[in-house]
């Protein structure tokens, strides 16, 4: 089996969106999404072993990485609408959906709008974007913003405002983060204003979609959200990954890739 990563763009009414996939067409497809501001980079050790089973396809977020952005604010809302134009453009009636940080709260919008062209979801490290934490974020500072100097200086800052929170003696990991953040079109919070902002509320109950939560215990941001997640979808199941920490998909790919892989060859 050819396990290529090939990468591609498909046209939709607002640009091109870039994506990248692996495995046989004609299996069941798989749609990964990441976290602000990344870009399918962060899957591309996971492309291949989900790709001895599926057909995986991992694309850019409008306005992130090689794929066009849409007109107006950045919104979860905006950001799922395209990824079902994706689904259009590829001819995909249905889609099992994988999303990791951001990328998870764009899954729970193709969830419970979108429902009839998801199979399963996959949540990793996803928070639970409430009224309580929608306050709590509105009094944080920024998560990625720096202000550029003409030295050179803000690209240090970028580095090390999440230095703490990666593996230590992985610097290819963080230099991933700051080449994909320095692709973003415009403003490199603006992934982090549109969860900050998205109502998750009225949307969980309609998830009606085989789910699973992989938690990731050294992530800060979003481990603690795993038992908010097993108190709303008490029939999802949970997956920990040893030492996951915020880059979860390319820290560990294999092991990322394994659970994520068990919970859908059960749904394929």
């Amino acid at each position: 089996m050819d396990l290529a990563v090939r990468r591609h763009f498909a046209d939709l009414p607002h640009g091109q969106v870039h994506y990248a996939a692996c495995g046989d067409p004609a299996a069941p497809p798989v749609l990964l999404l990441h976290q602000t501001p990344r870009s399918w980079l962060e899957y591309a050790q996971v492309l291949p072993v989900l790709g001895t089973r599926l057909r995986a396809i991992a694309m850019d977020t409008v306005g992130f990485g090689d794929s066009a952005p849409l007109a107006g604010p950045a919104s979860i809302e905006g950001w799922a609408r395209a990824a079902v134009g994706l689904l259009d453009a590829l001819g995909l009636d249905r889609a099992h959906v994988v999303g990791h940080h951001t990328g998870g709260v764009i899954a729970v919008e193709l969830g419970a709008v979108h429902g009839q062209r998801v199979r399963s979801l996959v949540l990793s490290s996803t928070p639970y974007t409430n009224e309580p934490f929608r306050v709590a974020r509105a009094q944080r500072p920024p998560i990625d913003a720096v202000e550029a100097s003409p030295d050179g200086d803000h690209l240090t800052e970028l580095w090390r405002k999440r230095q703490g929170f990666y593996p230590q003696g992985r610097p290819d990991l963080l230099q991933a983060f700051v080449l994909d953040a320095l692709k973003v079109r415009g403003d490199v919070e603006g992934g982090h204003r549109a969860v900050a902002r998205y109502e998750m509320e009225g949307k969980v109950s309609r998830l009606h979609v085989p789910t699973l939560i992989v938690h990731a215990p050294d992530d800060p941001f979003a481990s603690p959200h795993t038992a908010e997640w097993q108190h709303l979808l008490p029939q999802a199941q949970v997956a920990s990954v040893a030492g996951g920490m915020v880059p979860l998909p390319d820290q560990l790919p294999q092991a990322f890739a394994q659970v994520v892989l068990d919970f859908l060859e059960g749904q394929a």
